[in-house]
C-alpha cells in the first residue's frame, strides 16, 4: 500500500569549521525555503568554538542536531585534516542511528568533502548521497582527478615543482598548490585520498560555484574526460552557488554604527577568517601598512600564534567589540590611527560589514565563504591565503577572475607591500578597474541563485532527483 504523500526529507552532515557550516547553512534553508523540502543538517561542531555555537542558534528553516565525537583522545600536534578525519569518524555511529530513527525517512544524504566516508552509509540505509564541495570548482576538479592521479604525477608536483596538470582545467603552480602537497607528508596524502576516493561513489556532486563565474572548470568537469586510460569524471555535477551568508537587517553593533559614521566606500576591512592568525612579527607589519598607507580601516585582529596559521580553528570566539587595545600592537598605534581606524578584537560580524556602504575593499585570506562574501558584496580584495586551498583561491580570484590582487612575499609580508596593495584596492586606477569588475560578478552571482538562474535550476535538479527517489523508494508512484 503506497505511504501518504509528505515532503521530501534530506539529511545534511557538515564537518567542523565556519567556512563549511555557514554554505551548509544556506544550502538547507534554500531546500526548504525554495525547493519545498525538509531538512536536518547534523553538525560535527567543536564544542569550544563560541563562534559557531552562536551561528546555531540562530533560526533556520531547517531541524538542527549536533552529532557527538569524541575528541578527547586526539592528538592536539595533529594536522587539522587528521583531527577533522577522527572526529568525522568518531560521529558516524551516531549518525547512522540518528538517520534510522528519523522520521520521515531521509530520501538523501548531502555531506561535505571530510563526510564523503559517510556516503556508504547513505548508500545502506537506501538513500542517495550526494557531496557539497564548499570550494571552487577547480579545487573540485583537483580532488576529484587526485586518485587517478600516478605516483609520478604527484612526485613531479612535490619534490620536481613541475604543475600539476588537470584535464581540461587550468594546471596548478606548485608555489599556489594545496597545502598537503606543500607539507609533504605521506601520510596526509593517504587522508586527502580517503576523502576523494569517495567522490566518484556519489550520486551527484554540489559546487558553491556558479556557472558565469568558472565556466571553463564546469565544462571540463561535466564533460565525460580520461585520466591515465581510467574515466573519472561521470558523477553529475551541479554549481549552485553562491551560497553564502548575508547580512542581519537591524544588526546592533558598535563596528557597524562606527561604518556608519565613515563616507561611502572610504574603508578597507582585514579578517582572516573564523580561524586564521598571524605571528607577532606579521601582526606589527599588518599594523604599520594599514597606518602607511593612510586609508580607513576595520581591522578583526586576534592574538599572535607562533607559526600555525590556523592556531584558533577549533576555538574560535567571539570577543567583545568594547575590549581594550591589544597589546601585541605597535606602541601608540591605537592613538595614531583612532580618526580613522578601528580594531575589533578576536570577532566581527563580515557580511554587514562587507555589505556596508562605507566598505570597499577587503584584506582576505582567501576561504572560499570569505571569497564569496567579497564578491557577492561587490567588494574588491586583497589576497592573503593562509592555508588549506587558499593558495588556489587567490589565483582564482586575482587571475581568473580580476577581481583582487595578492600580497607576494616569502615569509612575513612588508610594511611597503602591504601599503603598496592597500592603497592599489582604495585609489589607484587598476582598483577602480578590479571595483568594477567584482560588481559585474556581483549581478551574475545573484541573477544564478535567483529564481529561473542557473544555479537556482541546478539545486532544483538536485531536489527534483531527490524527491522522485524518496517516491520510487517509498512506493509513492
Amino acid at each position: 500500500m503506497p505511504v501518504q504523500d509528505s515532503k521530501t526529507h534530506v539529511a545534511l552532515l557538515v564537518s567542523p569549521g565556519m567556512g563549511h557550516l555557514i554554505p551548509f547553512l544556506e544550502l538547507a534553508n534554500r531546500l526548504v525555503l525554495h525547493h519545498n523540502l525538509q531538512a536536518t543538517l547534523f553538525v560535527v561542531g567543536t564544542d569550544s568554538s563560541t563562534a559557531e555555537s552562536n551561528l546555531l542558534q540562530k533560526p533556520s528553516a531547517a531541524n538542527i542536531v549536533p552529532l557527538p565525537h569524541s575528541s578527547s583522545t586526539l592528538d592536539p600536534n595533529a594536522s587539522y585534516v587528521d583531527i577533522i578525519n577522527a572526529m568525522m569518524t568518531a560521529s558516524f555511529p551516531f549518525l547512522r542511528s540518528s538517520i534510522t530513527t528519523t522520521m520521515p525517512r531521509p530520501a538523501a544524504l548531502i555531506v561535505d568533502l571530510f563526510g564523503t566516508q559517510a556516503l556508504s552509509i547513505a548508500h545502506e540505509l537506501g538513500m542517495l548521497g550526494f557531496v557539497f564541495m564548499t570550494s571552487t570548482a577547480w579545487f573540485l576538479s583537483l580532488s576529484f582527478f587526485y586518485p587517478s592521479m600516478s605516483k609520478s604525477m604527484i612526485d613531479a608536483h612535490v619534490y620536481n615543482h613541475e604543475p600539476l596538470e588537470i584535464p581540461g582545467c587550468t594546471p596548478v603552480r606548485f608555489e599556489d598548490t594545496i597545502e598537503i602537497f606543500q607539507l609533504n607528508r605521506e601520510e596526509i596524502y593517504e587522508g586527502f585520498g580517503g576523502f576523494t576516493r569517495e567522490l566518484g561513489t556519489a550520486d551527484g556532486i554540489l559546487c558553491n560555484t556558479w556557472q558565469d563565474l568558472e565556466p571553463i572548470t564546469l565544462k571540463a568537469l561535466t564533460e565525460l574526460g580520461n585520466l591515465n586510460k581510467e574515466k573519472v569524471n561521470q558523477v553529475p555535477i551541479y554549481p549552485i552557488g553562491p551560497l553564502t551568508r548575508y547580512s542581519e537587517p537591524n544588526l546592533k553593533s558598535e563596528v557597524l554604527k562606527w561604518l556608519d559614521r565613515q563616507p561611502d566606500e572610504s574603508v578597507i576591512y582585514v579578517s582572516f577568517g573564523s580561524g586564521g592568525t598571524l605571528c607577532a612579527k606579521q601582526i606589527t607589519e599588518l599594523a604599520w601598512g594599514l597606518e602607511l598607507s593612510q586609508q580607513r580601516f576595520v581591522w578583526v585582529i586576534r592574538p599572535p600564534a607562533g607559526t600555525d596559521p590556523m592556531g584558533i580553528f577549533f576555538t574560535v570566539g567571539t570577543g567583545s567589540e568594547d575590549d581594550s587595545a591589544p597589546e601585541y600592537l605597535p606602541e601608540g598605534f591605537i592613538k595614531r590611527t583612532k580618526e580613522v581606524g578601528l580594531v575589533v578584537p578576536m570577532w566581527g560580524p563580515q557580511a554587514e560589514i562587507l555589505s556596508h556602504r562605507s566598505v570597499r575593499g577587503f584584506v582576505t585570506h582567501c576561504g572560499w565563504n570569505s571569497s564569496l562574501e567579497g564578491i557577492v558584496n561587490g567588494v574588491a580584495m586583497v589576497t592573503w591565503p593562509l592555508y588549506a586551498e587558499q593558495k588556489m583561491n587567490a589565483v582564482v580570484l586575482t587571475e581568473e577572475l580580476g577581481v583582487a590582487v595578492r600580497v607576494r612575499a616569502e615569509g612575513v609580508v612588508g610594511r611597503e607591500e602591504i601599503e603598496r596593495k592597500v592603497r592599489m584596492i582604495m585609489e589607484d586606477e587598476e582598483g577602480r578597474e578590479i571595483r568594477e569588475r567584482v560588481k559585474m560578478l556581483k549581478i551574475t552571482g545573484e541573477k544564478a541563485v535567483s529564481k529561473g538562474g542557473s544555479s537556482y535550476d541546478s539545486l532544483a535538479r538536485v531536489a527534483s532527483k531527490c524527491d522522485i527517489f524518496r517516491r520510487r523508494r517509498d512506493g509513492g508512484c
